[in-house]
């Protein structure tokens, strides 16, 4: 029986009044890139933290790769914020003695071959870089990790578009093909010529999902005029 990367059974999570998933059902294969896509506050980054064990669901249930959130869980995910979470005034081999410390699964010579590939020296402390290369360090610490499911939250938000073109050929090309990479984003058009599959958020439902290639060759549209179409039709967006 296969085994998904991420399945929920009616995930629901609210903060006091405000319902941020609702009844959540998810079941995302392995071995695929996927955009989790919909327009802020739709409930992306909740989603993700919770697949993450940052934070507890309200009801419902969450496994990753089989196993329910927990330690197990946890070292088979590797995750990225949507904002850089390291102190600006660390080095860049600092923070890989970090990583090499925290995760087992850590390939510190990947690591630095795509640093000296970038041209980033370890010596050089977070904040004299600039953000494009700050998010850049983040993303490749987060890849170079041999983990089962990755979790990237807005990897592509706060950069200029050539900083986007590096980011997203990083992902493509150092993963595991059988590992899962799920990307929370907005930005469509720079995004989807990376995914395989798709799916839609809004107000903590799936409104629609699919393959990729699939539903562009059913539609005619881009996954970026299709999600333009879903949302202008629904309030508040």
């Amino acid at each position: 029986m296969e085994t998904y990367a991420l399945q929920t059974q009616g995930l629901t999570m609210r903060y006091h009044s405000t319902l941020a998933l609702d009844g959540l059902n998810l079941a995302l294969p392995q071995g695929k890139i996927i955009g989790l896509l919909g327009p802020n506050g739709s409930g992306k980054t909740t989603l993700i933290k919770l697949a993450a064990g940052l934070l507890t669901p309200t009801a419902g249930s969450l496994t990753v790769c089989g196993r329910p959130i927990g330690t197990e869980s946890k070292a088979l995910v590797s995750y990225l914020p949507d904002r850089t979470y390291f102190s600006r005034q660390q080095k860049i081999r600092e923070l890989m003695d970090i990583f090499q410390d925290f995760y087992p699964d850590f390939d510190r010579v990947r690591a630095e071959q795509m640093l000296a590939a970038l041209g980033i020296s370890q010596e050089a402390r977070l904040k004299q870089l600039s953000k494009g290369n700050q998010e850049k360090v983040q993303l490749v610490l987060v890849m170079s990790r041999r983990a089962r499911l990755y979790l990237l939250d807005e990897p592509i938000g706060g950069v200029d578009p050539a900083a986007r073109d590096y980011i997203l050929n990083t992902i493509i090309t150092n993963y595991d093909p059988t590992a899962t990479v799920v990307i929370s984003t907005h930005l469509i058009a720079d995004v989807e010529r990376v995914l395989d599959e798709f799916l839609f958020l809004y107000q903590g439902k799936v409104v629609r999902q699919g393959i990729a290639d699939e539903v562009r060759g059913e539609t005619g549209k881009s996954l970026d005029e299709l999600f333009r179409e879903v949302f202008k039709c629904l309030p508040n967006c």
